[in-house]
């Protein structure tokens, strides 16, 4: 038995190792009297400027019996019997597949998918269109230097997909033992042990290629094969069941795909759509990114205290109602604007960080949720035409050469072009623009709205330093690959798995991943290892 002690309160001041004696002084033992314990959550307490870290801990001692029959002297904590529910892959299934299975798409659901199917012999083949980690640093960091566009090879393609360019933000709002194995593949994989615990677990586009090889270099290990620069072209279906995949290097045939494709691969959605797989619209976030000095967030959540050399850099999270309810978006502390390019003549901004949170600026995405009824047409991908419509906008106002369009908050709502492009950490350049020329109606509407209301929450600090770039169209994605709610697969492609946030499934690198470790057990389930 274990129990499980909450409301264990740190001063942010004080050191983790010092918890074993705080645990022991709120339960009245002694510190050698704890045989075992471990941090079951970590969370931040910051509401009369007295922050502090609470936690919880599952605690093994000599005598528990004793302490839980003395529970309400404990008045300041909380203690529990604990019993942790432990995850449990399916027995597996005896149907044979064609072949391996293929996983296409090596973003956190394809990983995930490839990763748990490898370690119980089913050998995937993972499909990567872009290039390995390495080279596609070096490729990235050579457009950013001004260089040629590598349409295979950059922010949202390649090995790690789009999350390994981002904040590395592994939030997730549910719990349970399948959530936890997935913290626990990224933190076995050169992650920090802290994910699986901390209130705001982060890894940082610097750690995050060294966490995505480390998984591709298990999933062969295992047995599985990636191949990179190898994009998906067709799916062979013959009576709505999934045969083969053609790819760029070859015919693969497979009774059992993976669909990891990402909110950006285009010509893969349309490649799925002339192929008769059902897809239908669904609702996306759309807006602009906002940047400020991060000293300015340190302040006004910290006050006069420098508790950013203690805690790390500040965040925020903001709100303002209305017609169109607009809300901050991946919120990135200490971190850099970025070039969301998937394609050729077209533009959009994304934010990352690295995970020191050491730039000067913080940035976050200002959105609006955009409804199919706004797309115009019922095109199941007419949300993504809708994108296109202004990413391509942007790119020519951006002089063709992924200059990023830039405008001081206050002239915005002015409605004024700033006299010279605000300061930013945007890598390729900025330009002075009116933004409203490049942004939906929708968007324009609720910036005016509620910008000034987010702007009174924070006493006029929020829009005083700061700027607004844009378009910020990627948030999710526009569409959504039919499934099936109980096999996970496409209806009109059995043996089809669409997972992630390009089937429209999930929102983030856990949920993804997670997304992705769910379908692997269907297909264990059902399918025999591969011999």
């Amino acid at each position: 038995m274990a129990l499980r002690v909450s409301n264990i309160r740190l001063a942010v001041e004080d050191p983790e190792t010092t918890l074993p004696d705080r645990l022991a002084r709120s339960l009245g033992i002694k510190t050698a009297d704890i045989q075992r314990w471990r941090i079951l959550r970590k969370s931040l307490d910051a509401r009369d400027r007295q922050i502090q870290f609470v936690y919880s801990a599952e605690v093994q001692l000599l005598d528990e019996e004793k302490i839980l029959q003395h529970k309400p002297r404990f008045q300041s904590i909380s203690i529990e019997t604990y019993s942790e529910v432990p995850f449990v892959m399916p027995p597996c299934g005896s149907v044979p597949t064609l072949g391996r299975p293929v996983v296409i798409g090596s973003g956190p659901g394809g990983l995930a998918a490839a990763y748990f199917l490898a370690e119980l012999g089913y050998r995937p083949i993972l499909l990567e269109r872009g290039r390995p980690v390495r080279d596609r640093i070096r490729d990235v960091k050579d457009f950013d230097d001004g260089g040629q566009f590598n349409p295979e090879s950059n922010y949202l393609f390649g090995e790690g997909g789009a999350g390994t360019f981002s904040d590395g933000k592994l939030t997730y709002r549910g719990s349970g033992p399948d959530v936890t194995r997935i913290l626990q593949m990224f933190a076995e994989n050169k992650g920090k042990p802290s994910v699986l615990y901390d209130f705001r677990p982060h890894l940082g586009s610097n750690r995050l290629p060294a966490v995505v090889k480390s998984i591709r270099r298990k999933i062969e290990a295992l047995g599985g094969e990636v191949k990179f620069s190898c994009k998906a072209e067709d799916l062979d279906i013959q009576d709505n069941i999934i045969r083969g995949v053609y790819t760029s290097s070859g015919y693969i045939p497979a009774n059992v795909v993976i669909l990891a494709i990402g909110h950006s691969a285009r010509d893969t959605y349309n490649a799925l759509h002339a192929r008769g797989v059902l897809m239908e619209q669904k609702p996306f976030q759309m807006g602009v990114r906002i940047e400020q000095p991060q000293e300015t967030v340190n302040r006004v959540k910290y006050g006069h205290s420098d508790l950013e050399n203690v805690i790390g850099a500040a965040d925020y999270s903001l709100v303002a109602n209305g017609k169109y309810d607009l809300f901050t978006f991946c919120m990135c502390a200490g971190g850099y604007i970025m070039p969301s390019v998937s394609e050729p003549g077209a533009f959009c901004t994304n934010g990352m960080s690295l995970s020191k949170h050491d730039s000067p600026y913080a940035n976050s995405g200002l959105v609006i949720t955009i409804n199919p009824s706004d797309f115009g047409s019922s095109h199941p991908l007419a949300g993504i035409h809708f994108q296109e419509k202004y990413e391509k906008m942007a790119y020519e106002v951006g002089k063709k050469e992924y200059l990023c369009p830039i405008q001081g908050a206050k002239d915005f709502l002015g409605g004024r072009v700033s006299p010279a492009a605000p300061p930013s950490s945007y890598p390729r350049g900025t330009i002075a623009t009116n933004l409203e020329s490049i942004l939906p109606t929708q968007v324009i509407e609720a910036l005016h709205h509620g910008l000034p209301i987010m702007d009174k929450k924070w006493q006029g600090r929020f829009l005083k330093e700061a700027s607004i770039v844009g378009p910020e169209s990627r948030g999710s994605a526009p569409v959504r690959v039919v499934r099936d709610s109980l096999s996970r697969q496409s209806p009109s492609a059995i043996g089809l798995y669409p997972v992630g946030e390009g089937a429209g499934y999930a929102g983030g690198i856990v949920s993804a991943a997670l997304d992705g470790l769910r379908s692997a057990m269907s297909i264990i389930s059902t399918y025999a290892p591969v011999s």
